[in-house]
């Protein structure tokens, strides 16, 4: 089971997540990394001041490294419960596949925060294989980066950090 020739990046993929910590307290929402290996979730996301809520945001990270993959990431049906948000983050460190050896391949990394509804929406459940979501050919620019993690801002009611008109 598995491809015994793909390329391992454990710290390239644990970097995924720690990716979203820093954008998601960047917008001022309380990110904390789950314990290793918990089923379901990575990330629990609250409020930064106790007393105004105590809601919590599950979030798993899935992540992709390759700048020329096919833009699919792999999700157990069975885990659809467990989380709220899921982030899959484009790594793009290079190219690694057709384009291998050319430029352009190292960019910016890509978040994208999709709700469990899409997810469920979007999974395929091959007969044989890996279940996955796939987004080649999808428009995701309501879900990418700043605008996505704005959704769990929402849902946490976390106002936009800023200073107030007036305030020296």
């Amino acid at each position: 089971m598995g491809n015994k020739d793909a390329l391992r990046l454990p710290v390239v993929s644990l970097s995924a997540e720690y990716l979203v910590i820093g954008q998601l307290m960047r917008r001022n929402i309380l990110a904390y990394k789950a314990p290793p290996n918990n089923q379901g979730y990575d990330l629990i996301c609250i409020h930064p001041d106790p007393k105004r809520s105590a809601k919590a945001i599950r979030v798993q990270v899935k992540s992709r490294y390759q700048t020329d993959c096919d833009r699919a990431f792999p999700v157990k049906e069975k885990s659809f419960g467990a989380f709220d948000y899921l982030i899959i983050v484009f790594l793009n460190i290079d190219f690694f596949f057709r384009r291998l050896g050319k430029q352009g391949g190292r960019q910016a990394p890509e978040y994208f925060t999709l709700p469990r509804e899409f997810i469920q929406k979007h999974h395929y459940r091959p007969q044989s294989g890996f279940q996955k979501v796939r987004t080649r050919g999808l428009d995701l620019s309501v879900f990418k980066d700043e605008t996505g993690f704005e959704q769990i801002a929402r849902n946490l009611q976390i106002p936009y950090p800023s200073r107030q008109a007036g305030i020296a």
